[in-house]
């Protein structure tokens, strides 16, 4: 039996194996264009574990017969940067396109590793691609990133990993001799998450723990699986699914089992920052309102753990989590800017600001009318007036719906309704 994870032995060598990512690399896809005029610009792959990033990287290297030196942003430091930097540039002597530097976790770079970088991306002497489970607005400096492309990977569906398991059963030479049958898939996609290389992970697994014909279904996925996952992997395996049980312990106001999840990534080498982050957009998504107070408190979490770092950090993660998890709750401002957010992106009409809100910075726009009707709200009893905000064709047009089921937000409502009446209530 080949010693080779089936996710190696499957990784796809051109864009027409590649499953996935039509967005980028389908018919009319950025990276078919890449690969077509030669011309490759510095990007960054942003996405999940087990969507295709590093293949991605491989496969625009290998079509333009380029160079292709990668690193790890875990083990690697700024000498090896400059190393790797002086082997491309002796290369570049030789060729006159770059070779292509590829890291990988590069939001793990500290920023004197990611500065060590800019010189050889601003000279051309690299083409940089970098790959990120992590927002790279967060993570990566700006003058490396204003000089990167970022390309956004997604979860592979549940047809596009059927796509997969069907190649793997029907090519891999390993499972043709096995006769896989595949009764039940349910339970294979739900593990996989949307992740290409957990799925062939977890078929390894089952094929490694059966002997003969391999059956698939979904009780003998769940019995495999729960004798060989590990509690949590920091590099991905299990990572994505303990963060999203640690958000929605705290949603759903149960701190212990959110300080459970706390403990599983802190015990897992997890990066403080990164939960941090996660308990201040928690703050504003779904305590929001509620009790403004939430953010605060999450900001400066953000900021100590920045200060102090581990291992007196997980103090300061263990008193946010606990506070949001026992505040009370409302998504309200996260529905209201969505909601408007929707409106904007399909309202083709170029709807005109009232004339009574513009400014009116010269002569001519005075003359016309801009500002010339605002009504100065500190000038009116309790510094409010009625007067007309919206654009006249979307006026009454409700967004903001607060949350009644909490006190905070009971009395913006009521402020609301004592203001404008009846004006926002459909």
């Amino acid at each position: 039996m080949s010693q080779q994870p089936l996710a190696e032995r499957l990784r796809p060598q051109t864009l027409d194996d590649y499953i996935g990512q039509s967005h980028l690399v389908g018919d009319n896809g950025v990276f078919r264009k890449f690969i077509a005029s030669g011309s490759v610009p510095s990007f960054i792959l942003w996405g999940p574990p087990g969507v295709g990033k590093t293949t991605l990287a491989r496969i625009v290297a290998s079509a333009l017969d380029r160079p292709f030196y990668t690193l790890s942003a875990v083990t690697s430091g700024v000498k090896d940067v400059r190393e790797v930097i002086e082997k491309a540039k002796n290369q570049h002597l030789f060729n006159a396109r770059p070779a292509f530097l590829f890291i990988d976790e590069i939001h793990r770079f500290n920023k004197s590793q990611q500065d060590s970088l800019l010189g050889a991306v601003e000279q051309g002497i690299v083409t940089l691609i970098g790959a990120t489970t992590e927002n790279p607005s967060f993570e990566v400096i700006s003058p490396l990133l204003s000089r990167c492309q970022v390309y956004v990977l997604k979860p592979m569906d549940d047809d596009e990993l059927n796509t997969l398991l069907q190649r793997a059963i029907s090519c891999d030479e390993e499972l043709r001799k096995r006769n896989v049958e595949i009764k039940e898939s349910e339970a294979l996609f739900k593990f996989s998450g949307g992740d290409a290389r957990k799925l062939l992970n977890i078929l390894d697994i089952i094929a490694g723990a059966t002997q003969g014909d391999i059956i698939i279904t979904d009780e003998r996925v769940t019995e495999c699986l729960q004798q060989n996952i590990a509690l949590y992997d920091k590099t991905g395996e299990q990572h994505y699914d303990v963060i999203s049980a640690f958000i929605k312990s705290v949603r759903g106001s149960d701190p212990n089992a959110a300080i459970y999840y706390l403990a599983r990534m802190l015990a897992g080498g997890e990066e403080p920052r990164f939960i941090a982050r996660r308990l201040v957009i928690l703050a504003s998504e779904d305590i929001g309102l509620a009790n403004p107070n939430a953010l605060l408190l999450a900001n400066a979490c953000f900021d100590t753990v920045h200060k102090i770092g581990m291992p007196e950090a997980r103090i300061t993660l263990a008193e946010t989590t606990i506070y949001l998890a026992t505040s009370p709750k409302s998504n309200s401002a996260y529905a209201a800017i969505n909601k408007a957010l929707a409106f904007v992106e399909h309202d083709t009409t170029n709807r005109p600001v009232p004339l009574h809100l513009r400014n009116a910075p010269t002569k001519l726009m005075s003359e016309m009318g801009y500002g010339a009707e605002y009504k100065y709200a500190h000038d009116y009893k309790g510094n409010f007036t009625v007067q007309e905000f919206l654009p006249d064709t979307l006026s009454g047009t409700r967004f903001y719906v607060p949350n009644e089921q909490n006190a905070q937000e009971q009395k913006i409502a009521e402020r609301m309704r004592a203001l404008w009446g009846g004006k926002y209530d459909k």
